[in-house]
C-alpha cells in the first residue's frame, strides 16, 4: 500500500469514527442511553444501519470469490428477504414496541416463562457469538495479506479495537457510524466496477464480458431446479431464505436492536422496508464485481492460488518442485484460454451460430483443464502442507484489488471491507452485551440492579463477547467459505429460535412448557441433520420452524392440561 492509500484508509474510518461517538455523546451515561440510543433514529439511518449489520468484511471479501467460482446463482439466497421485511415490519415491530422491550427475548417470557427466554437468548449469544468470531476473521485475512502482518496478531488488533470503539460509543454510535460506512461500502463497489470494466482489454466492452460471462456458465442468476441438496435455487432462496431473514431480521438482537433505535413503529418499518428494496441489487451489484474479475482473469492469467502466502510456504517444502511444474502448465493454459476467449467473442459479433458454438464449446474445453490444474494444485498444496485449508475462494477480490487497482482505489477498496468489519462487529458485540445484560444479568442475576450497575455490566459483557469473538476466529481458517460460514451457523439455530417467536404470536393456546420442550426437539434434529445428512443448510431454517410448530401444538394437546389462552399482545 502507497502513503496515498494508507491516507484514504486512516482518514476515512477516523472520520466515521468520530462522527458517531460526536452524535452518540449525549446517550452514553445512562444505561437506555447507552443500549437503545434514545429512541431517535430516522428511517434513513435506521435502513443503512440495517444493512450494514449484515454486510460484514466477509461480503466484500468472500461474496465477490463466489461469483468467481460459481456465478451469480448465490443472489437466490436473498429472494425471500423482501416479503419477510413486509411480514417483520407488520408483526414483529408493533409488539416489540408495545411491550418497550430493549431485546426480543423480554417478550418471550411475558408469552411464555422465563426458562424460553433464557433459551431463545441463549441459542441467540451461541450463534451470533460464535459468528462474530468469522467477523473478525474476515479483515484480519486482508490486513495480513496487504501488509504481511501475521494473522494472528492481526486478529487481536482488530477484535481489540472493535471492542474499544463498541464499549465507548454504546447502540446510537454504532448506527451512526454504520449510516456513513454502508455509503462508503457502496461506493466503493461501484467504482470496482468502473475500474475494472476499464482495466479489460479495448476489443471488450462491458456487453461482451457479460456474454463471455454467460458462456462459461456464470450468469446462472435463477434456477428453478428443484434439489434439496443444492444451496442455491430459486425455491430454497424463496422459503429457507425466506425463513431465515425472518429469524434473522425479527429475532437476532443484533438486528432488532438497530430498529427499537428509531423514534417510532413508522420510522422503524420505513427503515427495514428500505433494507428490503436495496438489498437484492445490493448483492447482485457485489456479485457482479466477482463476475467481471472472472472476465478480466480471462485475458490476464491468475495466480495458480490466490493465497500467496501460502503458494510460498509450498515453495519451500520438498513439493515445490511439482508446483513448479503446475505452475508452468497453467502458464500455458492461460494463454491457450485467452485465445479461446477471444475466437469467441470474435464467432459471437460475426453472427456465426456454428462457429460460435464451436468456439465456446473449446472455450469451456480449456476452461475445464484450467480448473483441472487448481484442483491438483490444491492437492499439492495438501500434501506439501498437511490439515492446512486449500480453498482459496475469499482471497480472490482482495488479491485483484492488491495487484490490479490504481493507488489511492486500493486505499479505497481496503477502507470498504474495514468498515463493513467495524459495522457488523459492532452490531454483533453491541447486541451480544445487551442481550446478556438485559436477559441474564438484569433479569436473573442483579433485579435490583442500579442504572449505573447496568451501564458497567453492559460494557464488561460486550468486553466478555469481544474476547469470546477473538478466540473463536483463531479457528475460522479451517471453514471453507466464510460467507456460507456464517450462514450455516444462523441456519443451525434460527429455525428454532423463529419457530418459539411463531408459536407465540400464532398460537395462544400453547404455553411455556411445550413450547420449551418442542425447542429442545427441533434443534436436536436440526443438529443430527447437519450433521448426518446432505440437506442444503437453507431447509434448516424451514425444518427447525416447522418442527417447533408441530412440536409445540402436539405436546400441549398431548401432555399438558388445555390451557386458557393468554391475552393477545
Amino acid at each position: 500500500m502507497t502513503l496515498l492509500d494508507w491516507l484514504v484508509v486512516l482518514g476515512t474510518t477516523a472520520f466515521i469514527v468520530g462522527w458517531g461517538l460526536w452524535k452518540s455523546r449525549n446517550e452514553r451515561s445512562t444505561a437506555e442511553g447507552y443500549l437503545r440510543g434514545g429512541h431517535e433514529l430516522r428511517w434513513p439511518t435506521i435502513g443503512l444501519s440495517v444493512m450494514a449489520t449484515q454486510a460484514s468484511a466477509i461480503t466484500f471479501l468472500s461474496v465477490p470469490g463466489q461469483a468467481y467460482e460459481d456465478g451469480l446463482r448465490f443472489v437466490q439466497f436473498y429472494f425471500g428477504l423482501p416479503l419477510a421485511m413486509v411480514i417483520v415490519s407488520a408483526i414483529f415491530v408493533p409488539i416489540y414496541y408495545r411491550l418497550n422491550v430493549y431485546t426480543a427475548y423480554e417478550y418471550l417470557e411475558s408469552r411464555f416463562d422465563l426458562k424460553t427466554r433464557l433459551l431463545g437468548a441463549s441459542l441467540f449469544l451461541i450463534q451470533r457469538g460464535l459468528a462474530a468470531g468469522i467477523t473478525i476473521y474476515a479483515p484480519a485475512i486482508i490486513l495480513s495479506a496487504i501488509l504481511g502482518w501475521p494473522l494472528e496478531p492481526t486478529i487481536v488488533a482488530i477484535g481489540a479495537l472493535v471492542i474499544l470503539y463498541t464499549v465507548t460509543g454504546g447502540s446510537k454510535a454504532v448506527s451512526q457510524t454504520q449510516k456513513q460506512q454502508m455509503v462508503v461500502m457502496l461506493g466503493g463497489m461501484v467504482v470496482a466496477a468502473i475500474v475494472i470494466v476499464w482495466r479489460l482489454p479495448e476489443h471488450v466492452s462491458f456487453g461482451r464480458a457479460v456474454d463471455l460471462a454467460g458462456a462459461l456458465g456464470r450468469m446462472n442468476a435463477v434456477s428453478f431446479d428443484f434439489d434439496f441438496q443444492d444451496r442455491y435455487n430459486f425455491w430454497s432462496g424463496i422459503t429457507g431464505g425466506l425463513f431465515l431473514s425472518l429469524s434473522y431480521f425479527g429475532t437476532d438482537q443484533s438486528q432488532v436492536g438497530r430498529y427499537l433505535t428509531g423514534r417510532s413503529i413508522s420510522e422503524s418499518r420505513l427503515g427495514l422496508l428500505f433494507n428490503g428494496v436495496l438489498k437484492i441489487p445490493m448483492q447482485f451489484l457485489i456479485l457482479f464485481v466477482g463476475l467481471l474479475v472472472f472476465v478480466f482473469y480471462q485475458f490476464t492469467a491468475p495466480p495458480l492460488l490466490f493465497n500467496q502466502p501460502l503458494r510460498a510456504r509450498v515453495q519451500a517444502t520438498a513439493q515445490a518442485d511439482e508446483f513448479a511444474r503446475i505452475e508452468d502448465q497453467w502458464a500455458r493454459v492461460q494463454a491457450d484460454k485467452r485465445a479461446e476467449a477471444d475466437r469467441y467473442l470474435a464467432a459471437r459479433e460475426s453472427g456465426d451460430r456454428a462457429a460460435e458454438t464451436s468456439a465456446r464449446e473449446r472455450l469451456v474445453a480449456v476452461s475445464g483443464v484450467a480448473d483441472k490444474l487448481r484442483t491438483e494444485a490444491k492437492a499439492v498444496v495438501a500434501r506439501a502442507l498437511p490439515g492446512v485449508e486449500t480453498k482459496d475462494s475469499d482471497y480472490i477480490f482482495i488479491s485483484f484489488v492488491k495487484d490490479w487497482m490504481p493507488s489511492g482505489l486500493v486505499g479505497l477498496l481496503i477502507t470498504v471491507i474495514v468498515a463493513a468489519a467495524m459495522s457488523s462487529i459492532a452490531s454483533e458485540l453491541n447486541a451480544l452485551g445487551a442481550t446478556t445484560t438485559v436477559d441474564f444479568y438484569r433479569r436473573v442475576v442483579r433485579r435490583d440492579a442500579t442504572d449505573r450497575q447496568v451501564l458497567v455490566a453492559s460494557k464488561l459483557f460486550t468486553v466478555f463477547w469481544g474476547l469470546v469473538a477473538v478466540a473463536f476466529a483463531s479457528f475460522a481458517s479451517l471453514l471453507d467459505n466464510l460467507i456460507q460460514a456464517v450462514n450455516i451457523l444462523g441456519s443451525l439455530f434460527y429455525g428454532t429460535v423463529l419457530g418459539i417467536f411463531l408459536v407465540a404470536f400464532f398460537f395462544k393456546s400453547v404455553r411455556g412448557n411445550a413450547v420449551f420442550l418442542a425447542a429442545l426437539t427441533s434443534q436436536g434434529t436440526v443438529l443430527a441433520l447437519f450433521a448426518f445428512t446432505g440437506i442444503s443448510y437453507l431447509w434448516f431454517n424451514v425444518i427447525g420452524c416447522v418442527l417447533v410448530v408441530a412440536v409445540g401444538l402436539t405436546i400441549q394437546a398431548v401432555a399438558f392440561q388445555p390451557a386458557r389462552a393468554s391475552p393477545s399482545v
